[in-house]
């Protein structure tokens, strides 16, 4: 007896399949560490197995990858130097990270300099903290009443209290200011540089829209915000701006041209009617009713020509 395969259960089948399957993200790399074949119990007939497939990468921290303590201190990495370049201590030992103490009064989280303090009070005197939050309940000023305690104990100096002279790894001379030098807990966050580099040459857009597509993952264009049109608009010129709200934006027929004239050759020429967007908004006003027309003016005799959205 011939076994007969309904076409419309074969395409649920596959549909399934492909809306289903994940792939790894563009520029992901690494070893693959585990593979799991998992089962689904129960359900529909339409549960196929899934494989997981657990995938191990190490990353080099390096410029434009962002930090982060437990305060809210958090920041990206500016520049990286040599351990001889870095700034030292007394001692001869070199710090790890610099930090900008303007993150502080901008913040208002002065607990991560607590944090600091006490990390290398602890240190030194070879002690474990734990400050539970809200200790105030036992006694005014129990927080710092504790670190100061510790910091007497571990590091005073009278001339400058909390802080300490560093030199300069380059030249060696002593910095003008005492510097505070402690030991946070700084984590490394997810977002990372190497994630954020994207560029764009051609893609698919939207439907509606007709703009690019939003999204790394979807080959998505970068959006032009109100503080990178002024930044355009002061420092590289207008030429720059029409060309990102025109031609490798929503203008179809400007997209159209430039296509024609990469493969013909000459000059792209300038656009001349409204984008998609501007359409967009006009059959929007028209479904609450509302008319808007918009005229251009001819450069040649001044005369009026009305367009049609």
């Amino acid at each position: 007896m011939p076994w007969k395969i309904d076409c419309y259960e074969l395409y649920l089948v596959f549909r399934y399949l492909l809306q289903k399957n994940l792939k790894l993200p563009i520029g992901g790399r690494g070893w693959v560490i585990d593979v799991r074949w998992i089962q689904k119990r129960g359900g529909s007939s339409y549960n196929p197995e899934m494989i997981h497939v657990y995938i191990s990468q190490k990353r080099e921290i390096k410029v434009g990858d962002k930090v982060a303590g437990r305060h809210g201190n958090k920041g990206i990495i500016s520049k990286i130097l040599p351990k001889q370049d870095m700034p030292y201590l007394q001692d001869g030992r070199s710090v790890d990270m610099v930090f900008n103490p303007l993150g502080v009064p901008s913040r208002m989280n002065v607990e991560q300099i607590f944090e600091c303090s006490l990390g290398l009070a602890g240190s030194l005197l070879d002690r474990h903290y734990r400050i539970a939050p809200f200790d105030e309940r036992y006694e005014q000023e129990a927080s710092r009443k504790l670190v100061f305690s510790e910091l007497y104990e571990a590091i005073f100096e009278p001339e400058y209290p909390g802080k300490s002279r560093i030199f300069d790894g380059r030249t060696g001379n002593p910095f003008e200011q005492p510097v505070i030098i402690g030991k946070p807990y700084i984590l490394k966050l997810i977002h990372q540089v190497d994630d954020k580099i994207h560029g764009r040459s051609s893609g698919h857009y939207a439907l509606v829209t007709q703009q690019p597509l939003r999204g790394r993952a979807k080959q998505g264009g970068q959006r032009v915000g109100e503080m990178n049109y002024a930044l355009v608009t002061q420092q590289i010129g207008s030429g720059v701006l029409q060309e990102m709200l025109t031609y490798k934006s929503d203008h179809i027929r400007s997209r159209q041209e430039v296509l024609g004239t990469t493969i013909i050759g000459g000059t792209i020429p300038n656009p001349e009617d409204a984008p998609e967007s501007f359409r967009l908004l006009v059959r929007e006003l028209r479904s609450l009713a509302l008319e808007l027309n918009h005229f251009l003016v001819s450069e040649k005799n001044f005369q009026i020509n009305r367009k049609e959205a």
